[in-house]
């Protein structure tokens, strides 16, 4: 998983994490367990993501397994600069 750090690191930039942003881990719960992380985020954490690699991600896409675990999310954000 090639890009673990750099989603991480937009993750916690975008929800302000600081220094909880060494807790993450590619198996770290993500929703339910970030309070920070809320419907509003995901639009700003995809919009970011979006941004920073490039690519384009539907509204239809979005989900919460995406948003499950860090990995997972990465996993998401590998297959989209796969495509």
């Amino acid at each position: 998983m090639q890009h673990l750090e750099e989603v991480k690191n937009i993750l916690a930039d975008v929800l302000c994490l600081g220094e909880r942003r060494n807790d993450l881990e590619e198996d770290s719960i993500l929703l339910g367990n970030i309070p920070e992380l809320d419907s509003m985020a995901v639009v700003n954490v995809i919009t970011t993501l979006e941004e920073y690699y490039g690519i384009a991600i539907d509204d239809d896409e979005i989900s919460a397994r995406i948003f499950e675990t860090l990995g997972s999310l990465t996993r998401f954000i590998e297959q989209k600069l796969a495509e």
